[in-house]
């Protein structure tokens, strides 16, 4: 299935107006340490979260972790809880778009040392501390801030 098929969003391509991505704020406890992975940017080798297009037939979470394992190469259990949503202007063939972004949850259970990605970005593990100074997005500031996995439902 090609990248494109999968886009909800697929039949809006061309037009101008707000689109809506999804994103995962993957995460896992090391030594009693809240630690959350960030993945460079294919371009501007910016740090980010796992983010991309919803796909058709599955939740925003579900894509979300979808994007987290094609991007970051990571699985593990996704909540259907939101944390927050974001917005970021994307470069799309020399044309400036609108997204709003939404962020769920994922706590990382399996790291794959291969993934779809590889060889296109790089992968951190961080402290909130820390992806606080090295994220890019200013709106996920906040959502990374108030980050707490033990306040998710069930």
């Amino acid at each position: 299935m090609k990248y494109e098929d999968r886009s909800a969003n697929a039949a809006l391509e061309g037009r101008k107006n707000v689109r809506t991505q999804v994103a995962a704020l993957c995460w896992r406890m090391r030594k009693d340490e809240l630690q959350v992975l960030l993945i460079s940017s294919r371009r501007r080798k910016r740090w980010i979260v796992p983010k991309g297009w919803p796909i058709e037939g599955c939740t925003p979470a579900q894509s979300a972790a979808i994007e987290a394992l094609e991007e970051a190469g990571v699985e593990g259990r996704c909540s259907d809880v939101c944390l927050g949503i974001f917005s970021y202007i994307k470069q799309l063939d020399e044309q400036d778009l609108p997204c709003v972004v939404p962020v769920f949850p994922l706590e990382v259970k399996r790291i794959h040392d291969d993934w779809p990605e590889k060889n296109e970005r790089q992968r951190r593990w961080v402290s909130i501390r820390k992806a606080l100074d090295l994220i890019d997005d200013a709106e996920m500031r906040p959502i990374l801030r108030n980050f707490r996995p033990n306040k998710l439902a069930g």
